[in-house]
């Protein structure tokens, strides 16, 4: 059965960012796919009515806030000792509460995806600290072939992995990975105004499989889950401000409000 196209593609369909042959081809495709001129129709009608809800000059002013509490947050992290650093209640009042608001901002405060916050690759799967049963699981895909993988299993340039979750009785949640490389890409939903609800029961697959680039040392996914909505922008943002400590990032959780579970699965890149 052939693919259909990815919703990645599919946005820049719409968008006219691919280039004039690729457009054509992937046009071309997508008119002989089931639904496929009804997906894009609905996509280009969601678009429309997101710029109506959120002009120009207002996510322009929310990009700059959201900028304004990241150099804040960074500036308050680099005053404190390493013993003060990520650790639980450790960052203190001023850090806590610019992280709560940062998260508490909502969808209708709509923030731009960064251009590098594209659909990727990225695996993992683990428990860590989180409230009840939510998990990630990861299978690498070999010849057929499906190998479930444990935290801290070695993995190669090239893997292609398919990520699964648990609800474990979450409602919500947001998928995101950092490598060592210091890149974070968002993986559910797959933009930044898209439903974080949750299916219930047995494992649920990812609807792409991610195929590992040459980012040396590690490659992580978080999990974060909540019995409400979450805002997906305030979940990247603190992964993008961990993935700027290298040294962190490999080991400490995303700095997000004790008001959501969160858990990770790191994989081991070797050449």
């Amino acid at each position: 059965m052939a693919l259909c196209t990815p919703d990645w593609l599919l946005e820049r369909i719409a968008l006219g960012e691919l280039p004039s042959d690729a457009f054509t081809a992937a046009r071309a495709k997508l008119e002989q796919e089931p639904h496929g001129l009804a997906r894009l129709a609905r996509l280009e009608t969601d678009s429309v009515e997101t710029l109506a809800r959120h002009p120009p000059e207002a996510v322009a002013r929310e990009v700059a806030r959201r900028l304004r509490t990241s150099a804040h947050i960074e500036a308050h992290l680099a005053r404190q000792p390493e013993r003060q650093g990520w650790h639980g209640l450790s960052m203190g009042m001023p850090v806590a509460a610019c992280l709560v608001l940062l998260f508490l901002s909502t969808q209708q405060e709509l923030a731009v995806e960064p251009p590098s916050l594209v659909p990727v690759h990225v695996e993992l799967l683990e428990t860590v600290g989180i409230k009840g049963d939510a998990r990630l699981m990861v299978y690498r895909q070999d010849e057929g072939e499906a190998e479930l993988l444990s935290d801290h299993s070695p993995a190669r340039r090239g893997d292609l992995l398919q990520l699964s979750y648990i609800s474990g009785g979450r409602r919500h949640g947001v998928v995101v990975s950092v490598d060592g490389r210091g890149a974070v890409t968002l993986h559910h939903p797959t933009t930044l105004v898209g439903p974080t609800k949750l299916q219930s029961g047995d494992a649920v697959s990812l609807t792409h499989s991610y195929e590992l680039d040459d980012a040396p040392g590690f490659e992580r996914f978080f999990l974060v889950t909540a019995d409400s909505p979450l805002d997906v922008s305030s979940v990247l943002e603190a992964a993008r401000l961990l993935a700027r400590h290298p040294t962190e990032a490999s080991t400490r959780p995303l700095p997000l409000p004790g008001t959501v579970a969160q858990t990770s699965f790191t994989l081991e890149k070797v050449p």
